[in-house]
């Protein structure tokens, strides 16, 4: 099996990736949103957005 980021052999410890900082990269990607899984629902963010305003405009 190939390292997904750098494409060497992935080593027991680290699979599916080669190094500790092939992992990383890969963490770090998901943590910054370069992945991302697609929403089912074309309204998702409309409704996200719409709870975020409500939730700011409550009284505290």
């Amino acid at each position: 099996m190939s390292c997904p980021i750098c494409g060497e052999d992935s080593v027991k410890q680290f699979r599916p990736f080669c190094s500790k900082r092939c992992a990383d990269i890969d963490l770090a990607k998901w943590l910054n949103g370069s992945y991302s899984v697609p929403s089912q629902r074309e309204d998702d963010l409309d409704d996200q957005i719409q709870d975020a305003v409500e939730i700011k405009d409550r009284p505290h």
